[in-house]
């Protein structure tokens, strides 16, 4: 019998084969790891060169410019004034007798309106009625006298020097009539001043006098009534000098006012200062507005919309969509995913958006926002197709 202890034949080389087999399967497996844990960090760093090359390239936001309307229109504070608007004061002195009109008073032309007794007046016009009397006695016997030495100088019963005493005694008194005559003719004028008319048609705004007021017409006389024609009003604007060439007379204007929501009032733009002031740089303009019922007000606040004729073809672009340089103002404009800066002149300021002159066509990706360090000829992404975006607001 054999003995267990003794190694049978053959055993010893399937032992080694096995061994190998271990081997090489560790072998494979080491290989296969190996490459696993290569091909993962090639596409890791593929990956992390892939998301710095489109980190390094900056995605913007772009708008296309926005073509200006025909017409603008441009909101004003305006002043509403009376067409017409007079102080009435009088020209002469007395008591104030009657008054035949009060604030509020609509009055009509040439209606009477208050009376002034002047006793002073009517005596020095009863003078000089008097003095005339006495004027035209005196020239009517130095006639007489100088029309009979004419007669007598022909049978030479006169002297020439006579004849011209009595010429010249009559051309003195005909002069003096002629000056009492003016005399009277100025109180008759002062006395009918006693009656004070409306000069026009409108509305008593102010009376400063009640009945048996002392009445004076010198340099310090009161202002006794004030009287305004409302049936138009006079509507004062100041438009800013940037806007002043398209403020046409003819332009039609809307008025409103706070205390009538929702109304609007057509008026027209008559005339202008055609000056610049130099104070406040506007222009001075006044507009003409129907007030037949009366409801408007002389002395109120209103709002003027004026729409303006624009000049030529502008755009506008949101004012974050500009870039200021020391070379002057520029837009950045994505071509072919490439930045262009592209110079532009602007025009006038609308708050959130800014007039473009010149520098534009309209058909242009401008980015909106653009970073200070932004350059020309940089690559950036889109971050929507300016087409489907549309204009910014």
């Amino acid at each position: 019998m054999n003995d267990p202890s003794t190694p049978q034949s053959g055993s010893s080389p399937r032992t080694g084969r096995r061994a190998l087999m271990v081997v090489a399967v560790l072998l494979a497996a080491a290989a296969v790891a190996a490459l696993w844990g290569i091909s993962t960090r090639a596409r890791a760093l593929t990956t992390l060169t892939r998301e710095t090359r489109d980190f390094s390239v900056p995605t913007v936001a772009v708008t296309r410019p926005e073509k200006s309307a025909a017409q603008q229109e441009l909101s004003l504070p305006g002043n509403m004034q009376p067409y017409t608007d007079a102080a009435i004061f009088a020209r002469t002195t007395g008591y104030l007798k009657k008054r035949y009109a009060d604030i509020g008073s609509r009055v009509k032309s040439g209606q009477l309106l208050a009376e002034i007794d002047t006793p002073e007046i009517d005596q020095q016009l009863q003078q000089a009625r008097a003095d005339l009397a006495t004027a035209q006695a005196n020239a009517r016997l130095a006639q007489t006298t100088a029309d009979r030495y004419r007669e007598l100088i022909k049978t030479e019963s006169v002297a020439q020097q006579d004849v011209d005493n009595a010429n010249g005694a009559f051309d003195a008194r005909r002069a003096e009539v002629q000056s009492a005559l003016a005399n009277v003719g100025r109180l008759e004028q002062t006395q009918s001043f006693k009656k004070i008319y409306a000069p026009f048609d409108g509305v008593i705004t102010a009376r400063n006098t009640d009945i048996g007021a002392l009445i004076g017409s010198t340099s310090n006389a009161t202002e006794l009534f004030h009287i305004a024609a409302t049936h138009k009003l006079r509507v004062y604007v100041n438009i800013p000098q940037d806007y002043s060439r398209d403020a046409k007379t003819g332009l039609a204007a809307e008025i409103e006012l706070t205390e009538l929501p929702g109304q609007q009032f057509k008026g027209t733009l008559t005339r202008t200062s055609q000056a610049i002031d130099p104070t406040s740089r506007t222009l001075l303009a006044e507009i003409d507005l129907d007030n037949p019922a009366g409801e408007l007000l002389p002395g109120s606040y209103a709002e003027v919309h004026l729409k303006l004729p624009t000049r030529g073809s502008t755009f506008r672009l949101p004012v974050n969509a500009l870039i200021f340089r020391a070379e002057g103002v520029r837009v950045a404009v994505v071509n072919d995913h490439r930045v262009v800066l592209s110079p532009v002149t602007l025009g006038r300021d609308f708050g959130s958006t800014v007039e473009v002159l010149a520098g534009l066509t309209g058909d242009e990706a401008v980015i909106v926002n653009p970073p200070d360090s932004l350059m020309a000829g940089q690559t950036v992404r889109v971050a929507t197709d300016p087409a489907s975006r549309g204009s910014q607001p």
